[in-house]
């Protein structure tokens, strides 16, 4: 029995969860004063949140899930017995107008399984992302998950029309895709970033105009499988910043794995917290924009993991408390970066404002900073930790209270 539309769609947006995007960040302003419709800008946006707590501002569905691949740790491989639908391109650009027009979305995040071929699959996103633009005027966010394995002139054509695409580089380690996701090829994955990453820098070049080329604007990002293998944060992390450095990519995005029943897959068993997936990100987010290194963030617990309990930074300024404390009002940036609670514009903000008077504890509270927090780290004017930063208990101040196990 054919399925309808709507059922459909609760399939495929259900399987999109397991794709990791995000909103219209870092593109160009584009919006429908001079004709057109859509906007990557924010006004009037409608915000849904996934069951994980996440903004989601865009239509985010797969194409298809039926795919011709059996990576091991993707719901939706062919050997799976999932329930599996498909849109026409023509099914996909319908959904998007008429839920732009209802003020539900801001844009569209497209992924899909792979059918017939990767060239087919490819062209058949392309060809959404090229009629939402030339056809009917969108200029909403579009953001494609792209196939690996698909021609880089099929790649190319889409960043002519998306604002970010995707290029998954799957599992940390590429012992982990061959093990795993064996139709798949660390070495094809990384020629197309590099590929992509060559056309973005190219376009990025002014014309002889001097306009630049409309070219994939929010650059290209991945998304990385966490706890399908048994790669260590540290791994992880270090891949990351190998990706970062040879493709600059915006964003690295980690997705927690959860194991699914298959026994001839060979999977562990341990199912990984989301908490890991989130402490990666603010481990990440210290080495993009905090200065700091990777093989720091992971060196005070063993076996190069992250503390669950407490966030990257916390627990590096507990394992290097000879760094501390930090005069607010003498330090350098890059040492009040690493202090816990400080932010970047928080620093920036210190910075100024310390050029006119001495900053205290309650000064640095104005700042919208957890004094409590920051107390055992700094020195401020009228405050001195004493030997509060040598407590042995000071983890005790800071980790989670335990709670009580519920029996039913």
């Amino acid at each position: 029995m054919k399925k309808t539309l709507k059922q459909r769609l609760a399939i495929l947006s259900d399987a999109a969860k397991y794709d990791a995007s995000c909103a219209s960040s870092g593109t160009s302003k584009r919006d429908s004063t001079k004709g057109g419709i859509g906007s990557t800008e924010g006004s009037g946006i409608c915000h849904a949140y996934a069951p994980d707590g996440r903004c989601i501002s865009l239509l985010k569905i797969l194409m298809t899930n039926f795919c011709i691949y059996d990576c091991a740790y993707c719901i939706n491989r062919s050997s799976s017995n999932v329930e599996r639908a498909r849109f026409s391109p023509e099914e996909v650009v319908w959904l998007t107008l008429e839920f732009y027009r209802r003020n539900y979305i801001e844009g569209l995040f497209l992924s899909s399984g792979i059918i017939r071929n990767s060239d087919y699959t490819m062209e058949q996103m392309v060809r959404i992302a090229r009629d939402l633009r030339v056809k009917h005027g969108f200029n909403g966010y579009i953001h494609l998950k792209t196939i690996p394995e698909a021609s880089a002139k099929l790649i190319e054509e889409a960043g002519l029309f998306a604002d970010r695409l995707s290029i998954n580089i799957e599992l940390p380690t590429d012992a982990g895709v061959e093990k795993f996701a064996p139709q798949k090829h660390p070495k094809n994955i990384r020629r197309s970033m590099g590929e992509l990453k060559t056309a973005i820098d190219e376009a990025s070049e002014p014309t002889r105009t001097g306009r630049k080329k409309h070219f994939v604007p929010a650059g290209q990002s991945t998304q990385m499988i966490i706890g399908a293998d048994a790669a260590s944060d540290a791994t992880v992390l270090g891949t990351s910043a190998g990706l970062y450095d040879s493709y600059r990519l915006r964003r690295v995005y980690y997705s927690a794995f959860s194991p699914i029943p298959d026994s001839s897959k060979n999977l562990p068993l341990i199912k990984p917290p989301l908490m890991r997936e989130h402490r990666l990100y603010q481990a990440d987010w210290l080495y993009r924009f905090y200065g700091f290194e990777i093989g720091e963030i992971t060196a005070g617990r063993p076996g190069g993991m992250l503390d669950l309990q407490l966030d990257p930074k916390l627990a590096w300024a507990l394992a290097n408390r000879e760094s501390f404390p930090v005069d607010v009002n003498r330090a350098e940036r890059e040492m009040l970066l690493r202090v816990p609670g400080f932010g970047t514009k928080t620093v920036d903000a210190i910075l100024v404002a310390r050029a006119h008077r001495r900053l205290g504890l309650d000064d640095l509270g104005r700042l919208r900073v957890s004094v409590k927090k920051i107390k055992p780290f700094v020195v401020a004017n009228g405050w001195t930790p004493v030997q509060l930063i040598d407590r042995v208990d000071l983890r005790d101040m800071f980790a989670p209270a335990p709670q009580q196990m519920e029996l039913l």
